[in-house]
């Protein structure tokens, strides 16, 4: 089972202040430790919204929308991406992620588990997405 940690985006990270060595220090190793135990799948941070943007849909409409966003509590700084044997073991490894804040004060992480294609019944779509997923799986190895 593979689960997204989703690192919440806070004031300091939207304004683009960096984290200090000691949370870099912290976060290294948490990920070292899970990279040791065969859990990571990849790890990153976001820059924030400033640099980024939406795109709103209207039925078939696009509509490009620039950041940066002002609703932190709904934003994400970074994501951790894990395989887990189960919900069990991915809440034992999250109760140990570091605290994610700039200041050391208030953080949250949000953890969500992928669909995965054994999700969705038989059809023609979802044999076009295992088809996709072994392409991308094999170009992942090559890299």
């Amino acid at each position: 089972m593979r689960f997204m940690i989703i690192v919440k985006a806070t004031n300091d990270s939207e304004a683009g202040v960096m984290p200090e060595e000691a949370l870099f220090e912290r976060m290294s190793r948490f990920h070292e430790q899970l990279a040791a135990a065969g859990l990571l799948l990849d790890a990153s941070g976001l820059k924030s919204t400033a640099h980024g943007w939406r795109i709103r849909y209207e039925g078939d409409a696009t509509t490009v929308v620039d950041g940066p966003f002002t609703e932190t509590k709904e934003l994400i700084a970074g994501y951790t991406i894990i395989q887990a044997d189960s919900r069990e073991e991915a809440l034992e490894w999250t109760r140990r992620f570091p605290n994610p804040a700039i200041d050391g004060g208030a953080g949250e992480i949000e953890v969500r588990p992928f669909f995965e294609l054994e999700d969705f019944g038989q059809s023609q779509a979802i044999d076009r997405f295992r088809e996709l997923q072994k392409t991308f799986t094999s170009a992942a190895t090559t890299v």
